[in-house]
């Protein structure tokens, strides 16, 4: 295995200071949608003002850098051992550069590591092995924020009238986002699971933050859905940061998993307007940056 740790300290710093450019263009095109003077055009052209400075000076966006999740695609000859310990390493200097914040804390005894190194969930890998000879590695850099306001419905839900169809997704989502409020750092992005267990259909809900923004379901019906939770989210009049707006949610996607007969979850998860996604990928020697 080749030495990757300058490709993946370069991944860590670009993903935590610079906007991938479907999110920046999302947000342009939101403020631009906004009412002039209002308070969610000011603030959503003070967040571009932010992230422009960010990546001008190679400083976090946020504050809150959020927990690394490392999505790795690997070819059959690389050992995970070997994966997992450079990208810990990288991690590590990372933090000592200052491109992330110490973050990792003992549940416990509320004591810092100071590297973002904790147990074996932080940071999170998630390891794919495929057939062919490039390495992908995609990370995800999830705040608090948006991690406090994701949830879980087990439909049916008396309190929301929502049964075990596409309606009662439509209802569970819309739920999650009246909740949420601005308190996940609006506007957001959704990611919905439908089916699996409890376990598998957040892990699912999250993967879905990997596609890119403006892309659909292959299922007609679902990709309605997913456009129109995000419009009916819009009407909410909740917008950025919660002060009001016409713009609250900047996308949704859905996916679905199997599900055993006695369950049918809806797992909600948020993702603030820091979208920090980047990815990684060497190939024949090279690394190319996405």
């Amino acid at each position: 295995m080749p030495d990757l740790q300058a490709q993946l300290l370069e991944l860590i710093r670009l993903t935590a200071t610079s906007l991938p450019p479907d999110v920046e263009t999302a947000l342009q095109d939101a403020a631009e949608r906004e009412d002039a003077g209002s308070s969610a055009r000011n603030i959503l052209q003070t967040i571009l003002r932010n992230a422009a400075i960010a990546r001008a000076n190679s400083t976090p966006i946020c504050q809150d850098t959020g927990t690394p999740n490392f999505y790795v695609r690997y070819p059959q000859a690389y050992s995970t051992l070997d994966l997992k310990a450079a990208m810990r390493a990288a991690v590590s200097v990372a933090t000592e550069k200052h491109y992330l914040r110490p973050n990792a804390v003992d549940s416990l005894t509320g004591r810092n590591s100071g590297d973002n190194l904790g147990d074996a969930y932080f940071p999170e890998f998630h390891f794919e092995e495929h057939t062919g000879d490039d390495l992908r590695i995609t990370l995800l850099l999830k705040g608090g924020g948006c991690e406090n306001v994701g949830c879980q419905y087990a439909l049916p839900d008396a309190r929301l009238k929502a049964g075990r169809d596409l309606e009662g997704v439509r209802k569970a989502a819309l739920d999650a986002v009246f909740q949420a409020q601005g308190r996940g750092c609006a506007p957001g992005f959704l990611g919905i699971a439908i089916g699996g267990d409890r376990s598998t259909s957040f892990a699912a809900s999250k993967e879905v933050f990997l596609e890119k923004i403006g892309e659909h379901h292959i299922d007609p019906e679902i990709a309605a859905l997913e456009a129109r939770i995000t419009r009916e989210a819009n009407q909410l009049d909740i917008g950025p940061m919660g002060l009001g707006g016409h713009t609250t949610v900047l996308g949704t996607r859905i996916t679905q998993l199997h599900r055993l007969p006695a369950s049918y979850f809806v797992s909600v998860s948020y993702m603030c307007w820091a979208f920090r996604r980047r990815s990684l990928t060497v190939a024949y020697g090279k690394a190319i940056y996405d």
